[in-house]
């Protein structure tokens, strides 16, 4: 009996382990950058609320601080012949003369990003520290909510203009749409509390919808909604729907008291 000799076709195991390989290695490469997304989506919805929130809230604490230890220490007596001036410098102020005198009642103004007071909302249970400027990098990805700076400053007359992040950087606007017409928003600064009452809410409008800054606050986008008498009135602004910047939330309220510190 003849013994017969298997017949091996190198040709057809070697494009078959090939095919094979380069599968698997697509695979991998799915499933590497599947993780790496997954931990880009982590770092942006996660790790950078938990990095401004604390941040914000250490700010509030330093602000705080700050003004009780203010309010305890004793005025020092002027010295004879003091103009006043000295003690202005030591606040900040621009000293006495005809080309640094600020008008009077008018508050100093606030320092340039640095957190200078505290915005409270009870009833979405919000504490968050504001500083001057609403870019990204300096102000809002920290979790802090900017203060418009062409806008009347807290407790002025004209409109106070305030912006914050709906999602991710600390989010402090994230429940903004709650707001409801009698809610109270205050604003803490080393001067006084300021109370103010909501009004109106635009659920929504576009970008370039400005006029709802102005200082009698209104929509160009919705002409119904529109303030029409001067005052002192606070507006609130966000992105909105959620997780997206197509258009714009905005809440007004106007100051119902000061309470001094």
């Amino acid at each position: 009996m003849r013994e017969r000799i298997p017949v091996v076709v190198q040709g057809r195991r070697t494009r078959r382990s090939r095919a094979a390989r380069a599968l698997w290695t697509g695979a991998e490469l799915a499933v590497t950058l599947g993780a790496v997304l997954l931990l880009l989506v982590v770092h942006q919805l996660w790790w950078t609320n938990r990095q401004a929130q604390r941040a914000a809230h250490d700010q509030v604490d330093r602000l705080e601080r700050q003004w009780e230890a203010r309010t305890a220490a004793p005025a020092a007596p002027p010295r004879p012949g003091d103009d006043g001036s000295a003690e202005q410098a030591a606040r900040g102020g621009p000293p006495s003369g005809a080309s640094g005198r600020r008008a009077a009642g008018r508050p100093p103004a606030p320092p340039r990003n640095p957190a200078y007071a505290v915005l409270r909302i009870p009833r979405i249970g919000l504490t968050a520290p504001v500083a001057e400027g609403v870019g990204k990098a300096a102000v809002l990805n920290k979790g802090y909510v900017g203060h418009y700076p062409h806008s009347a400053r807290p407790g002025e007359r004209g409109n106070v203009a305030l912006a914050g992040h709906r999602n991710t950087h600390g989010e402090p606007f994230r429940r903004l749409d709650l707001l409801r017409t009698g809610d109270t928003v205050l604003i803490d600064t080393a001067a006084a509390r300021y109370t103010y009452v909501v009004r109106r809410t635009l659920a929504r409008t576009t970008p370039a919808d400005g006029t709802v800054l102005a200082a009698v606050p209104y929509s160009g986008v919705h002409p119904a909604a529109r303030f029409t008498a001067p005052g002192a009135y606070l507006t609130l602004t966000t992105c909105t729907p959620e997780y997206t910047s197509t258009y714009r939330l905005v809440v007004w309220g106007v100051l119902r008291s000061t309470q001094s510190r």
